[in-house]
């Protein structure tokens, strides 16, 4: 693999560092698509490049207490892992939006022009997701195993040929019809980010401009853009602020904050 001795600990100072970025262009109404696509494909780069900031599989390899397979000292692994957990309190999920190779890949399967699935079940799909967590830790810390490792997370990025690259690229299939199929079911540390982004101190709000057409509502994939919504599965993807008829009616701001701009 390319640039495979650069530590894996840089990919996730990188997204440590992106994550302030990207939530700064979106509070002071900077961001655009095509800054959007800019972090997408970069970030889909280091995964193939560095296999980081995989956060998925390094979560697991923590579990398993495997420095090796970690590519770096487990209390590293500890700091990065938390350190983007505390991010995603503070600004929502933008590290699964933009940052994560994983994520990022489906995202961008996401926009092939092909008939999608949308499926409003956002508490049956967290309820999977949790299960499949405790699955996951059972796992790890009872039989050592890799669970995710069926899933073919590090073969693909790794170019290799097997059976669970297969898994992946059906994943990535999948995506482009079902958003975000495994983040949304299996990820067990999208978990984890979920609660931060139910607690999150910024978040995308509604003003009082808006005139509540639910344009947002029904272009949002994740079934977050309702009003009262807790935006635990909001991935900042940007498709109810693109649909919005009304300038200044739907906005990153911070949480309870004035609606008027």
């Amino acid at each position: 693999m390319v640039f495979s001795q650069v530590p894996k600990f840089v990919g996730f100072i990188y997204a440590i560092i992106m994550i302030a970025v990207i939530a700064y262009l979106w509070y002071s109404g900077r961001w655009q698509k095509k800054t959007g696509w800019l972090f997408l494909l970069l970030s889909a780069a280091l995964g193939f490049l560095i296999f980081s900031p995989v956060a998925p599989y390094q979560f697991q390899q923590l579990a398993l207490q495997d420095a090796e397979g970690l590519g770096a000292p487990l209390i590293l692994g500890v700091i990065g892992l938390s350190v983007v957990l505390l991010l995603t309190f503070a600004f929502g999920r933008f590290f699964c939006g933009y940052l994560c190779p994983v994520g990022v890949l489906q995202e961008i399967a996401s926009h092939a022009p092909v008939p999608k699935i949308n499926l409003r079940q956002k508490q049956a799909f967290m309820a999977v997701r949790w299960a499949f967590f405790i699955v996951f830790l059972l796992m790890a810390f009872v039989f050592s195993a890799s669970l995710l490792g069926w899933f073919g997370i590090r073969d693909f990025f790794y170019l290799s040929l097997t059976v669970g690259t297969g898994v992946f690229v059906v994943v990535l299939v999948l995506s482009m019809t079902l958003y975000r199929p495994f983040c949304r079911l299996f990820c067990p540390y999208g978990a984890l980010l979920s609660l931060g982004a139910w607690k999150s101190q910024f978040r995308l709000q509604r003003t009082d401009a808006c005139i509540s057409c639910k344009k947002c509502e029904r272009a949002c994939p994740t079934d977050e853009a309702k009003r009262d919504d807790g935006k635990a599965e909001c991935y900042l993807c940007g498709r109810c602020t693109a649909v919005c008829p009304v300038a200044g009616a739907l906005i990153y701001k911070r949480r309870n904050s004035e609606g008027k701009k």
